[in-house]
């Protein structure tokens, strides 16, 4: 139904109830007041579900009349005064429930759209999260590596051109999440549906952290949901990215995906940085105001996907970070 036959449902019942009130006092037959009573119905219902308050409001007044007031003419004379008012309320009944039919769907019509509002809403703030947790640990990279050329450029020039080729594939690395967003905005406008990463990404996600070592079983990784195989790609971002920005000297990194007895767990800890190992390359990060969901954000994101999240010191004083997800029903052997 276009936009224009909306605005036009107002103006009609309007005119049809001029029309109905006329014919009613001009004598027409009863019968043909009867079936325009009739039309009056529906029209009262279709300009309280579509037309603009303003016109609708006049429309409805003008038609809730024609309706109540059609029997008045025929009546006059021999009833009384009683008698014509409760024939008159009697038919306002039907015009008033017409009335609240339509304005009904329009209310079901106005919490639809604001359920797919809010819908919107919660996409954005979803992606605006998987940008933190997709990129964020790449460009903390990017920022850490260039850094150190600059620290060895004049000692050690060979480092500065490893660095630079850090540099390189972090930026690619993030230019790859971008992309991932970018399909997932088309994805949410109706384009065609993008691959959402999991963890067998992990491999090259390690790989360009350096010190990183990675442990995965591929039996484990088998073993989770799509939603936790998912939840736990973004636990291993967001954990190393906090090691970039608060453990920059911390000399290992492991990640180790493996079947645990209260399910699937992701786990990634770091070593302990080596005492000033930081210098000038954990200063700028360390210090800077932490951004983002982080880890409490992540938590909720776990518990969504039907797991825990655990986070704290090491024993050997570094840091570890455990996920742990349900096994789904498949074999892992």
């Amino acid at each position: 139904m276009s936009l224009d036959l909306r605005s036009s449902h107002a103006p009609l019942l309007a005119l049809a109830g001029a029309v109905g009130l006329l014919g009613g006092f001009l004598g027409a037959p009863p019968t043909w007041l009867l079936a325009w009573v009739g039309l009056l119905l529906p029209l009262l219902a279709l300009v309280a579900r579509w037309s603009p308050v303003r016109a609708g409001v006049g429309a409805a007044v003008l038609g809730v009349a024609a309706v109540a007031l059609w029997p008045v003419p025929l009546m006059w004379g021999p009833a009384s005064w009683l008698e014509v008012c409760g024939a008159a309320a009697f038919w306002a009944v039907p015009a008033l429930g017409a009335l609240a039919a339509g304005g009904h769907l329009r209310r079901q019509a106005s919490r639809m759209r604001q359920a797919v509002r809010d819908g919107r809403r919660d996409q954005q703030l979803e992606l605006a999260r998987d940008l933190h947790d997709f990129v964020a640990h790449d460009v903390s990279a990017i920022v850490v590596q260039a850094q150190a050329a600059r620290f060895v450029a004049d000692k050690d020039p060979e480092q500065a051109v490893r660095a630079l080729e850090r540099i390189e594939a972090a930026g690619l690395g993030a230019l790859a999440s971008m992309d991932r967003t970018v399909h997932a905005l088309r994805e949410a406008a109706g384009a065609r549906s993008a691959s959402v990463p999991g963890t067998s990404e992990l491999p090259g996600l390690v790989e360009r952290f350096e010190g990183g070592v990675l442990d995965a079983d591929p039996a484990a990784a088998r073993a989770l949901s799509r939603e936790a195989d998912t939840t736990a790609y973004r636990v291993a971002v967001e954990a190393l990215t906090n090691v970039r920005r608060h453990a920059p000297g911390a000399a290992v990194v492991r990640v180790r995906l493996h079947r645990a007895a209260e399910g699937i767990e992701l786990s990634v800890a770091n070593s302990a940085p080596a005492r000033g190992a930081g210098g000038l390359l954990g200063l700028g990060l360390g210090l800077r105001r932490r951004s983002g969901t982080g880890l409490a954000g992540l938590r909720g994101r776990v518990e969504a996907a039907g797991g825990t999240l655990r986070a704290g010191a090491s024993a050997d004083g570094g840091w570890r970070v455990c996920a742990v997800f349900p096994a789904q029903g498949r074999a892992l052997g």
